[in-house]
């Protein structure tokens, strides 16, 4: 069980930029990527490219390319593209967390338990969603690339928390038992059900019918759909 801390400093999580390196040919970058350097850099670079294009503009020989290296030094750290983009989906993926806890932390607490839980689990969709909307490129690598939800904990995939966007769900579906919001008998599964509608929404926003609705009607539908969940689990 994983417990979100009713402390607003815990849940402070801003989302870090790395910087992408780009055309580092010279000879003290070459000799820092032979240290260990390589596989991050390679990543960073992905990323980037999954930002601008999505899972399938991440290419292992343009990813050498914008690192400044032969694609043949990628081979020691990546058997192939889809390893590199398995990489690449996982740093998404932290990324997500980060912006789900960034919106967690802006909850204030009061003094009724329940209503702060349910808050913050409104805040963890809040923050999923914004993600979709702001970086749609990031959220399909992050969820489009074949996996599984036994690797749902894995820790390549957690933010600068420590956590998951599965184990920040967790965390804030627990805080709903604790806080006396939530029945435990219902508590089992409960992620899927949430985890589910939500980012389907997102899906639909950023990639599907929905993307022509303004900016005011997506927020009246996240609104709905999160009172939706709110009351459907």
């Amino acid at each position: 069980m994983y417990t979100l801390s009713t402390t607003p400093d815990l849940y402070r999580a801003e989302r870090t930029v790395t910087e992408t390196r780009t055309g580092q040919t010279d000879e003290s970058s070459r000799a820092t990527y032979r240290h260990g350097d390589l596989r991050q850099a390679l990543i960073t670079a992905g990323v980037e490219l999954a930002r601008a294009g999505g899972p399938d503009a991440v290419v292992l020989r343009e990813s050498t390319r914008r690192v400044g290296v032969s694609p043949n030094a990628a081979y020691r750290h990546f058997a192939d593209r889809h390893a590199l983009l398995g990489a690449v989906s996982a740093s998404a993926q932290g990324m997500v967390a980060d912006a789900m806890l960034a919106d967690v932390a802006t909850v204030r607490t009061t003094e009724d338990p329940a209503a702060d839980a349910r808050n913050r689990l409104r805040a963890v969709g809040t923050g999923y969603l914004g993600f979709a909307r702001a970086e749609p490129g990031l959220f399909r690598t992050a969820f489009t690339v074949p996996d599984d939800l036994a690797n749902s904990a894995n820790p390549a995939k957690a933010g600068s928390a420590g956590l998951t966007p599965f184990q920040v769900l967790s965390a804030a579906l627990d805080d709903l038992v604790s806080a006396g919001a939530l029945p435990a008998e219902r508590r089992q599964g409960a992620e899927l059900h949430a985890w589910s509608a939500v980012h389907g929404l997102g899906m639909l926003i950023i990639d599907g019918p929905l993307r022509g609705l303004t900016t005011e009607m997506i927020d009246g539908a996240t609104a709905r759909l999160l009172d939706m969940v709110d009351r459907g689990i």
